[in-house]
Formats: structure tokens, C-alpha cells, sequence
């Protein structure tokens, strides 16, 4: 069969070695960055997951958890819980917003928008760990987001 223009060559057998595994290299280097973060934010007392929903939070405050969830790629199932823990650590608030009780609008606390000056350290923690250059770097993020935005397109 001639393949048509614009389809990816489709291979005729596909490895399943785990060192040739895409899904695996995306995820060991997922958690080796995961590491490489984890000692900057345990000065600042959050996990990734934390960290992830408080940049969201520092680029606009005051949203819908079902926003945070969108842009986070996280289900409410599982986002509510880390929020309620956030809470509890009380860097943001949950109210019901007055036009809508079925959402709930989170908004940082004092003390959460005071850790917005200190956690650049981790970013930059994890640009050197690399070794990459930042063309390099916002090459391959370019690439991911691309892939990651045609697996969605794929399963959707």
C-alpha cells in the first residue's frame, strides 16, 4: 500500500523493548526532572503537583478549579484534593462563586503570592541540570507541546 501525503511511515514492526518505548522515555525524563525540582520546592514546602497549580495561580489568580484543571490537564477528581490540602497549608482559598454555586472559585492567600519571589530557583535549578542551551530547551518544549496536542487530538 503507497502511503499517502502528509501520514507518518508507518513502521513494519514496532520494538517492545523498553528502551525503545517512547511512552517510556517521556516518562523516566518526567521523573528525573521531577528530582531534579524536588529539592528547590522542599525549601518552599510544595510537591510538583503543588508547584504546577501554583504557577497556574501566580499567571492569574482567582480562578475556577475547573479552569486550573483544564490548563493542568487534571481532572476535578483529582485536582479538589490538592487544593483542599493547599488550603489547609493555607496558601489559597475555595469559595462558591455568587453567580454559580456549582463552581468554586480558588484564589491565593497572602502568603501564597509571597512565594512567588522565591520559587524561580527551581526552574533555573532544572535549566542548568540539563546542560541544554535555552534554544535547545524551547525546541524540545515546542516539540512536546505539539506531540502532547496530537495524542489529545488522537483520543479525543
Amino acid at each position: 500500500m503507497a502511503k499517502q501525503p502528509g501520514q507518518p511511515q508507518q513502521p513494519e514492526t514496532l520494538s517492545l523493548k523498553l528502551e525503545d518505548q517512547l511512552c517510556f522515555a517521556l516518562y523516566s525524563a518526567s521523573n528525573a526532572l521531577k528530582k531534579v525540582y524536588r529539592p528547590a520546592l522542599s525549601t518552599l514546602g510544595l510537591t510538583y503537583p503543588q508547584y504546577l497549580v501554583m504557577m497556574v495561580m501566580w499567571q492569574d489568580d482567582g480562578q475556577t478549579v475547573s479552569d486550573i484543571g483544564d490548563k493542568l490537564f487534571l481532572d476535578s477528581a483529582t485536582l479538589t484534593p490538592l487544593l483542599k490540602r493547599m488550603e489547609g497549608m493555607g496558601l489559597l482559598s475555595r469559595r462558591r462563586a455568587p453567580e454559580d454555586e456549582r463552581q468554586v472559585i480558588v484564589s491565593l492567600t497572602d502568603k501564597g503570592k509571597a512565594l512567588e519571589q522565591d520559587a524561580g530557583i527551581a526552574p533555573l535549578e532544572a535549566f542548568r541540570a540539563t546542560g541544554c542551551t535555552p534554544d535547545e530547551l524551547i525546541a524540545l518544549r515546542d516539540q512536546l507541546k505539539s506531540l502532547r496536542a496530537q495524542l489529545m487530538r488522537h483520543t479525543a
